[in-house]
């Protein structure tokens, strides 16, 4: 189910209380396992990681700018018009930005 700016910010929020955010990538893609799992190399079972489908790309662009606007490592501008998955993890040196 597609969720607000503001229930993403604050789901990814609590998802990395007490971790600093300079530790963190976030990022957005239309799809969540190939980006995540696959360029990132997230590991499936024992990475830190969360994703969030948004209502629309200008959505989800909203939500990854202000992570990285809150230190979050990562890129805005990337992604297309179908990217609407909210996707971020805590770097570990397995992990690939």
């Amino acid at each position: 189910m597609a969720k607000t700016k503001q229930e993403i910010i604050d789901d990814i929020t609590a998802h990395f209380k007490g971790q600093a955010y300079r530790n963190c990538y976030v990022g957005i893609t239309a799809g969540v396992d190939t980006r995540l799992f696959g360029d990132h190399n997230v590991s499936r079972d024992n990475g830190h990681w969360i994703h969030r489908t948004a209502s629309s790309h200008t959505v989800a662009r909203d939500v990854e700018k202000h992570f990285l606007d809150a230190g979050m490592d990562g890129g805005g501008g990337g992604g297309s018009d179908d990217s609407r998955i909210v996707y971020a993890y805590k770097k570990t040196s397995s992990t690939r930005p």
